[in-house]
């Protein structure tokens, strides 16, 4: 039981890594609140912080690595696969949308 809890640990660790990676290129914007994703991360709330992070970033210009750090999260978490099974848009087709665009600008 120990060995799953660190490996879910780590996995989770790693996921924070990439959303606090993509949050990053946020900080420094004007006029972007990040209060609401700070909590959600402090509270290990990541596939909010997720939603957070991918509604922020909708209506900017962001760089490819900005919906790099999401992707990872997004297929860590395996929001992808769920978005299979739901009839409407999700965040992590959202996120796929960005970062299609974006690699495409490279």
């Amino acid at each position: 039981m120990t060995f799953e809890r660190e490996a879910l640990q780590a996995g989770w660790h790693q996921t924070r890594g990439h959303l606090d990676a993509a949050r990053a290129h946020l900080t420094s914007l004007p006029d972007i609140d990040l209060s609401a994703t700070l909590e959600f991360l402090e509270h290990n709330e990541l596939g909010l912080a997720f939603d957070c992070l991918a509604d922020l970033g909708d209506d900017l210009d962001l760089p490819l690595s900005f919906w790099q750090h999401m992707d990872r999260a997004a297929r860590e978490m395996r929001l992808y696969s769920d978005a299979l099974h739901k009839p409407h848009l999700t965040t992590a087709d959202l996120c796929r949308r960005h970062l299609a665009a974006a690699s495409e600008q490279e």
